[in-house]
């Protein structure tokens, strides 16, 4: 039987709604800075919610040139850029990299949205015949993502994408972790990229009551744990990391970051958008990793929560946590960053992901912000790492992500 290989990330990543490159929202999540305002994308003027978290001061034409942006969705122009980083910082000799055993495995939850509702919308409005471009389905396609990331490094391995709604770059990692540890890959780029903030991706998510309508204070809406958040706050951007296995890198002089230790994966099978009350899916979701990993509860020292500031998602989490941790979880530092990103959908487990690495790289775990009074639900001796980071320790950091349809899905990152 092949032994099974550990796993370390080599690169990081990301353009996000409170940093446009790994510095830089690694400094404002330290500082707790709000990524949220009024939407700026299109006129929410007749929308129920109308604030988001979008990608600040973004001008497309510093990474691309105009021939070629015209190939891809804004999606995948954030996947492109986090991945680009992400590469560049892993710092390979692409002379002697075996290509065929690099790979790449990307996630979105929504693809191209923009892109679609364009072309449709174009016919619609027009006379009637079908001219489509030829880059629709193109734009359109989640997978594209991946495709054109192998293309631009020549990465011949496994390229494929991930889609299971906010799930999503998790268990693209997830892929992407097994793929290396069985042997089948050296190196993977692995993330999720989204750029929901459309009309009908804002007017979808409003139309089923997930989103805040805090729309008089943006800054502050996105508010987990708090006990009058009311809802998410759609964000965009993307995340990528540079999986390898530890010996590939360790042969090359590679900056090691840190190790991805186990993963759990499971199902709900409660409810279509809401979760399992009690937390069932995500104590079994946690349960596995900590079994994948060979680790005790004792042993975690950091939790980054899905926490989207849903009123039922964040009390069933914290649930789940004090559930499966016992005793050790009031000695956990707990957070959701999404109060400060908000919530990247597909790409937000890749984005929490370079979080956690913060957390173990530099002893630093980001704050929950926007945090007035928590939810008398929860348990009142955790600790939400309120308002302001918290420098300690951190060996080894779990990230949960679950998405509709109750999926589930939880990484262990691990000091090296």
């Amino acid at each position: 039987m092949r032994k099974e290989r550990r796993v370390v990330i080599t690169g990081l990543g990301t353009i996000n709604p409170i940093g446009n490159n790994v510095e830089e929202y690694f400094a404002n999540l330290e500082k707790g800075v709000s990524g949220a305002d009024t939407v700026s994308l299109f006129d929410p003027t007749n929308f129920k919610s109308r604030i988001a978290c979008e990608v600040k001061d973004y001008d497309w034409s510093r990474y691309f040139d105009r021939k070629e942006v015209r190939k891809y969705d804004r999606f995948c122009q954030f996947g492109l850029i986090a991945a680009t980083e992400a590469v560049e910082d892993a710092a390979f000799d692409f002379e002697t990299l075996n290509k065929e055993r690099a790979g790449v495995i990307w996630s979105s939850g929504v693809g191209g949205i923009q892109s679609f509702r364009e072309e449709v919308m174009g016919w619609a409005e027009g006379d009637g015949i079908p001219r489509f471009s030829p880059f629709f389905v193109p734009h359109l396609i989640t997978d594209i993502v991946a495709g054109h990331i192998s293309i631009k490094y020549g990465l011949m391995g496994p390229n494929y994408s991930v889609s299971s709604a906010c799930a999503s770059s998790n268990h693209a990692l997830i892929d992407a972790f097994n793929l290396i540890r069985w042997g089948k890959a050296d190196v993977i780029v692995t993330g999720g990229s989204e750029a929901p903030i459309t009309i009908e991706g804002v007017g979808g998510f409003s139309s089923m009551h997930a989103l805040s309508t805090r729309n008089d204070d943006p800054k502050h809406a996105s508010r987990p744990f708090d006990a009058q958040r009311d809802g998410f706050v759609i964000a965009e951007g993307a995340g990528a990391l540079v999986l390898e296995e530890y010996e590939h890198a360790v042969a090359r002089g590679a900056k090691i970051y840190c190790e991805v230790a186990g993963t759990g994966m499971s199902a709900d099978t409660h409810h279509m958008t809401a979760p399992h009350p009690e937390g069932a899916g995500a104590i079994l979701s946690m349960r596995e990793a900590l079994a994948d990993a060979d680790m005790s509860v004792e042993d975690i020292d950091y939790i980054n929560t899905h926490g989207t500031s849903t009123p039922l998602g964040d009390i069933a989490e914290t649930k789940a946590i004090v559930n499966l941790f016992g005793e050790h979880a009031y000695k956990l530092n707990i957070s959701s960053t999404k109060s400060m990103t908000g919530h990247l959908l597909g790409a937000t487990a890749a984005v929490e992901a370079l979080a956690c690495v913060m957390a173990i790289t530099k002893g630093i775990v980001p704050p929950t912000i926007n945090v007035e009074n928590v939810d008398p639900e929860i348990d009142p001796r955790l600790n939400l790492t309120l308002t302001t980071a918290q420098h300690r320790e951190v060996r080894s950091a779990l990230s949960n992500t679950f998405g509709f349809g109750g999926h589930n899905s939880t990484v262990i990152f691990r000091k090296i």
